[in-house]
């Protein structure tokens, strides 16, 4: 069972069911029972034209259903005229999911869950698998977001920005059980990106390419975490970065800077430098500076002033920083890092505790924790 090519096939059968007048929730229904007859028959008896195959037995399924619901029966005339099975038309409706799924009346977790069902083709119980939640707390959520999409027209024109952000939601998920969200992410970017000619897309699927590229090194054996600096970097993906930086340079071409673009930018000069004491850390405050522009986002400036640090110095690390908001997240480990690279590790000691104690997961607050100790057990040397 060729399990790529269901998902890669299930937008354009949801699409051609919603064109021919299923509401989006039981559309979305017919194709997951499709999928799931696929991955029963296929083995022993694969069709000839799987998309038509799954258009047709999907658009059974739907009728079957809206025939079996009293409520539903104004569509019995469009019932009645169920097209005769064949070749199905080559027309990709993947756009229109992506920004039918990234609605603004959606919830970032019910957008991100439901771009992984009708578009990435998962499962209710991969998704939830994924995220960590019981399958019938996933279902529930699946199907008050497929509720709230249902009566949204199919023909209008969608935000790049927010599909762009729903997206990049569902890579930093990262992976658990049989689905593996970061590659799944990357997979369904590619898959915008040769439906839009955007260059915030090519800035997007060239930031987690160059993420991505550093996965295998980000944590020890034992889980826990592994800094940047001091990560072996002999076993970066050299592969995914050439792609991620060819895909960068192609999209700054066209002069038209977006957040991604420029988190991409960053991205690449930290893959660029062979070890952590070559990096440009001064092109990185520009970029930052660039990104800080665009998005005026406090989490911004509070990179901007590590790099500042390692550029001009942990004093001028600790200036940037005194500028912002102490509760943000990270602060304290921020500060906690400039501290002691500025020889005072009393105070790095004390604020490392208090952001493990602040930590969003528990491999942060193990590292954080960790910190705190080292500089304790140095200073009752």
């Amino acid at each position: 069972m060729d399990e790529a090519l269901l998902r890669s096939l299930t937008p354009s059968v949801l699409g051609v069911l919603v064109r021919r007048g299923a509401d989006f929730a039981a559309a979305e229904d017919a194709v997951q029972d499709a999928l799931v007859e696929a991955v029963r028959v296929w083995p022993a008896d694969p069709p000839r034209d799987p998309k038509g195959w799954l258009v047709t037995v999907a658009w059974r399924r739907f009728i079957d259903a809206t025939r079996a619901d009293a409520a539903r029966r104004r569509r019995e005339d469009l019932l009645d005229e169920e097209p005769t099975p064949g070749p199905a038309v080559a027309v990709d409706d993947t756009l229109a999911l992506y920004f039918l799924c990234a609605h603004p009346s959606l919830t970032p977790s019910s957008a991100v869950a439901l771009t992984l069902r009708a578009v990435g083709g998962l499962t209710t119980r991969q998704i939830a698998q994924a995220y960590l939640v019981p399958e019938a707390t996933m279902a529930q959520r699946i199907s008050r977001a497929k509720r709230t999409v249902s009566g949204v027209r199919f023909d209008q024109p969608g935000d790049v920005a927010t599909v762009l952000r729903v997206l990049y939601l569902v890579f930093n998920e990262g992976y658990s059980g049989d689905v593996d969200l970061a590659a799944e992410a990357i997979r369904l970017t590619r898959q915008l990106a040769a439906a839009i000619d955007h260059p915030e897309v090519a800035g997007l699927l060239a930031l987690m390419l160059l993420h991505h590229a550093r996965r295998a090194t980000r944590t020890a054996p034992d889980g826990s975490l592994v800094p940047l600096a001091e990560q072996d970097r002999s076993r970066w993906d050299t592969t995914s970065i050439a792609e991620g930086v060819e895909i960068l340079q192609a999209a700054l071409a066209r002069d038209r800077l977006g957040e991604f673009q420029a988190q991409a930018a960053i991205a690449a000069l930290h893959a660029d430098a062979p070890t952590a004491g070559e990096t440009d850390w001064v092109q990185i405050v520009e970029w930052y500076d660039e990104l800080a522009r665009l998005t005026d986002s406090p989490v911004v400036r509070l990179n901007r002033a590590v790099a500042v640090g390692e550029a001009d110095g942990p004093r001028a690390g600790l200036a940037a920083l005194a500028a912002l908001d102490k509760s943000l997240p990270r602060y304290a480990a921020v500060a906690a890092y400039l501290h002691e690279r500025d020889g005072d590790q009393a105070t790095a000691a004390r604020l490392y505790a208090e952001a493990a104690h602040k930590a969003a997961n528990l491999a942060e607050r193990d590292h954080l924790t960790r910190q705190a100790a080292r500089l304790n057990a140095h200073r009752r040397r």
